[in-house]
């Protein structure tokens, strides 16, 4: 049988998993709390019509589409993909991402060790590459396990890890990946190091660099990913069909790595 590693982490109140203005709010209602719902629902019914007084337990969620793990479309990075494919077109929305983009072998890559704030460069991605013996197909997925897998819920979660910078990403995507993924809030560097680096040098190209590689070759990526420190550096397949919402920049997504034991 397959055995199945989730990847993703919760959907929950108050553990730090974005900006505060960001943040996921999730109201419970219970069993009880839904019998008015159900009385008006069902013209003529009464409380004590409903088993022990219970109706359905229920949530309301406030979120954005990049909120909890998700997956990133194209439309997220820019209004226009594939400059480099001969010419930019109109950027893929989540509804239009292709299924079998999501239903790829894995591929690992351990930037742990990394400093947090660190831009990946491509040599980097090549000797990680060399380090765990694989060499790059096309429609991999790629994922980045970095520091801030490990800080998840913490205060300093969102400016914990290293950055996948536009050398990095278009290495991958020039080899044919179009699917990524990152256990840091963003695939990019925390925003506060590219602040700070903006401002020492006033070079504004180093703004979303990363996901701004999309504007050349559309791709997505996967942020937010848990447990990537379980993985190893291929050998498996990693899940993560995105919810259909039309016309959106992201879904949420239960990703997971299935290995066939």
């Amino acid at each position: 049988m397959p055995r199945f590693v989730d990847l993703s982490i919760y959907l929950e109140n108050d553990i730090l998993s974005d900006p505060p203005p960001l943040a996921p709010k999730i109201t419970y209602q219970t069993h009880q709390d839904t019998l008015p719902e159900f009385m008006q629902l069902i013209p003529g019914t009464r409380a004590e019509d409903y088993p022990e007084g219970q109706a359905a337990a229920a949530e309301w969620v406030t979120l954005t589409t990049h909120s909890g793990t998700h997956l990133d479309a194209p439309w997220h990075f820019h209004a226009t993909q594939d400059a480099k494919a001969g010419g930019a077109r109109p950027s893929m929305t989540i509804d239009q991402i292709p299924l079998d983009w999501c239903f790829r072998p894995g591929v690992k890559l351990d930037f742990r060790h990394l400093p947090d704030g660190h831009v990946v460069s491509a040599a980097e991605v090549e000797a990680e590459l060399a380090r765990i013996g694989h060499v790059l197909r096309p429609m991999d997925i790629v994922v980045v396990n970095t520091r801030a897998g490990s800080r998840y819920g913490q205060p300093d979660y969102v400016n914990t890890g290293c950055g996948m910078g536009y050398e990095a990403t278009m290495y991958l995507l020039e080899r044919g990946v179009r699917l990524t993924g990152t256990d840091a809030w963003s695939w990019d560097a925390p925003f506060s190091y590219t602040a700070q680096r903006i401002a020492e040098t006033g070079d504004t190209a180093l703004i979303w660099e990363g996901h701004k590689a999309g504007r050349d070759i559309g791709y997505c990526h996967l942020e937010k990913l848990h447990n990537l420190e379980s993985l190893p550096g291929h050998g498996f397949t990693i899940c993560c069909f995105p919810h259909k919402i039309r016309g959106a920049s992201a879904g949420w997504t239960r990703a997971v790595a299935i290995f066939e034991d």
